[in-house]
């Protein structure tokens, strides 16, 4: 009986550790790391469908547990991808699909017609997470079909620094006109060929809300590995305020976003509030003043009722010193003193007479009793 061949220690202890791991990952995931290591494809089950069909559409190389996005797209082709982005895509018609643990996927896919001619592609792409793409040709029977648009330059700009926005708020603002900023940032061409006076599109967003885009035209020449200082201007709305993002989108990407916190415009709130003071009072008074015009002349005396005759009040002069009062006549002479005063309950006809005050003839000396 031949006897077992046996490997020298050094050799034995070389090969275990490159035959465990291998072993290993063979076990665990057959098969599932070349496709995770591989580039994302596409396939589809047929390539030419009618609209109101299906294709089956499988992929594999994506990431495991990835939510993916099927599109059938217009004037695009797998060497370029979607240049106008998902606005030449059959939106309304798309389908999403969760990648398995090894990256792989298959779903039927309805054929509609994109908003743009063929050359069209079924286009997947990822929705969370780090951004990939693939792209399979399909054509869709009895679509227009035009040639491709000319590609552009091999300029392309990437942001540098983080963009800061400039400004502040006046006194306009607070009283609600629209807030305004500007956006600095600093942009490199990383391509092979000149930009020539970009076409920016700046975006603004209040909360969940998609942004609302405005074409921002930048003059100036960025050459391959030169940088350039871009400065664009940004406005809401009037009235606006809260939380809102600026985002900053060039060549159908977005490049850039920046939070934007709007403080509230109180001068607006301050004027509702007098408003509801003011407004009410000048109504009333308004109010009172008609209501006095359209009265009546005499509604004033007849609503006071009946008035009391006025009765003459006496003269009451200040009584004089003893020194300065005069001499009083004689009662027997029966004629009325001109400076004394006639109480109104007497009439000379009726009356006792006239009426003097009281006076004393004794010299002062005999008062003082000296």
């Amino acid at each position: 009986m031949p006897s077992a061949v046996r490997l020298p220690p050094p050799l034995i202890a070389l090969s275990l550790p490159a035959v465990v791991p291998a072993l290993v990952a063979a076990l665990l995931m057959p098969g599932g790391v070349a496709d995770a290591a591989g580039k994302p494809e596409v396939r589809l089950s047929a390539s030419q469908a009618g609209t109101g069909g299906s294709v089956m559409v499988s992929g594999s190389g994506w990431r495991p547990h990835t939510l993916l996005t099927m599109l059938v797209c217009g004037q695009s082709a797998p060497s370029r991808g979607v240049p106008g982005g998902t606005g030449s895509c059959a939106d309304a018609d798309g389908r999403a699909v969760t990648t398995d643990a090894r990256g792989r996927f298959e779903r039927a896919l309805p054929v509609a017609e994109p908003p743009v001619p063929c050359p069209c592609v079924v286009h997947v792409a990822t929705a969370t997470g780090p951004k990939a793409r693939a792209d399979a040709a399909l054509q869709v029977a009895g679509h227009a079909v035009e040639p491709l648009p000319a590609q552009p330059g091999g300029g392309r700009l990437a942001v540098l620094t983080a963009p800061r926005l400039d400004g502040s708020g006046g006194l306009l603002t607070w009283f609600g006109a629209p807030p305004e900023r500007t956006l600095v940032l600093t942009v490199g061409n990383v391509g092979t060929s000149a930009v020539k006076d970009p076409v920016f599109q700046v975006g603004t967003s209040h909360g969940v809300f998609a942004p609302r885009w405005e074409e921002r035209r930048w003059r100036g020449t960025i050459r391959p590995g030169q940088r350039a200082r871009v400065v664009l201007p940004v406005s809401l709305a009037a009235g606006a305020h809260g939380d809102h993002t600026v985002s900053l989108k060039h060549g159908g990407r977005v490049m850039a976003e920046q939070p934007w916190a709007v403080s509230r415009p109180w001068g607006v709130t301050l004027f509702r509030v007098l408003a509801c003071l003011v407004v009410p009072a000048a109504l009333f008074r308004a109010g009172t003043v008609l209501v006095d015009r359209v009265r009546p002349p005499g509604a004033a005396r007849r609503r006071g009722g009946p008035r009391l005759p006025r009765l003459p009040v006496p003269h009451l002069s200040a009584p004089r010193s003893h020194a300065a009062r005069p001499r009083a006549p004689c009662p027997s002479s029966g004629a009325p003193d001109p400076a004394s005063p006639t109480l109104p309950w007497f009439t000379p006809d009726a009356g006792p007479g006239a009426l003097s005050a009281p006076h004393d003839d004794t010299p002062a000396d005999s008062e003082t009793g000296i």
